[in-house]
């Protein structure tokens, strides 16, 4: 259905018209002397009656322009049926650690070595692709905390911005704290029992302006559940001066802390060594039974300004047009 936004303006439709019945032309006067040299343009005269069609489909060219105009100022817009959003679901955030250890090379992701940013991208992508009927957001973190998408149900770009994002973007620190102060701020305003935020960090908060624990504590006050994840494998082959060794490359991961933070908002800290348990993780975090919401319905719009506009600007070219030819006969 076409509907005007602002059809009051329509009502200056008329106004060229009015102009032209008010404002009465002046009256032409004709030289009392006449030349002979001037004859041709007196010859000319003759045809004026058959120029003078011309000369009124001119205006009626301009009118049009300008009835076109009037429409597009009146902002035509085109809105579609109503659609229903999904009527359940819970409102997610999902906290990703992108500071700089996240670039530790130990996950193995389809035989091949890949990061631990590339290996969360890879398992996140697909929870965010299958929880539909969610509102889900994205916090990127590091040094800062940022709300990369905030809560919608346009799962593909969720999932496009994570995989752009990169190591460093938010600084080489790990600001936990800070995360969750954001989300917090972010769910507070959504239905109580309706609030998750998903953490995922492969360190210790080592930056940021919010301790975890009280941060934590907001959050249980908030009623924000949290389900935490530490990221990062437990040994690794590493070659030193004596030849190969074996390292913990997870060695700052503060399990400790994430527990903390899980078991005090009421949710469950994992532990991902590798991307197949990192996978089984978000199955059951998937598993997550959906809370009923209150019904909303949208209808999508479409602006048809530039339809009138590009007729008002053709009818103005073609009245240019043929206002300069008949200058030329004359």
């Amino acid at each position: 259905m076409i509907t005007l936004i602002w059809p009051w303006i329509l009502i200056l439709a008329p106004l060229p018209l009015i102009f032209r019945v008010v404002k009465s032309p002046m009256p032409l006067q004709t030289p009392a002397l006449r030349s002979t040299f001037l004859s041709k343009i007196a010859n000319k005269n003759l045809n004026n009656k058959k120029r003078s069609w011309s000369k009124w489909f001119i205006l009626l060219l301009l009118y049009l322009c300008w009835l076109c105009a009037i429409v597009a100022l009146s902002r035509p817009v085109w809105f579609g049926q109503p659609m229903e959003l999904p009527t359940s679901g819970r409102d997610i955030l999902v906290a990703v650690d992108i500071s700089g250890s996240m670039e530790q090379d130990d996950m193995n992701l389809n035989g091949r070595s890949v990061s631990r940013l590339e290996a969360v991208k890879s398992v996140v992508g697909d929870f965010v692709l299958k929880r539909k009927g969610d509102r889900l957001g994205l916090i990127l973190y590091g040094e800062r905390a940022y709300l990369q998408t905030p809560l919608s149900f346009d799962r593909k770009t969720m999932e496009l911005l994570l995989n752009e994002a990169q190591i460093g973007f938010a600084g080489q620190g790990t600001a936990i704290g800070d995360a969750i102060g954001l989300a917090i701020k972010r769910l507070q305003d959504r239905p109580a029992n309706n609030r998750v935020l998903i953490l995922l960090t492969d360190g210790s908060n080592n930056a940021g302006e919010i301790n975890p624990l009280k941060a934590a504590q907001l959050a249980a006050k908030a009623k924000v559940k949290i389900h935490t994840v530490g990221i990062g494998a437990e040994k690794q082959e590493e070659w030193g001066l004596f030849g190969k060794r074996i390292v913990n490359p997870s060695v700052d991961l503060d399990e400790e802390t994430l527990s903390i933070i899980a078991d005090t908002t009421g949710g469950t800290y994992f532990r991902a060594r590798n991307p197949s348990e990192l996978s089984t993780i978000y199955n059951y975090l998937n598993e997550i039974e959906p809370i009923e919401q209150e019904l909303e319905t949208i209808r999508p719009t479409l602006a048809l300004y530039h339809w009138p506009l590009s007729a008002a600007f053709c009818f103005a070219i073609i009245a240019t047009f043929m206002s300069n030819k008949l200058r030329v006969y004359e």
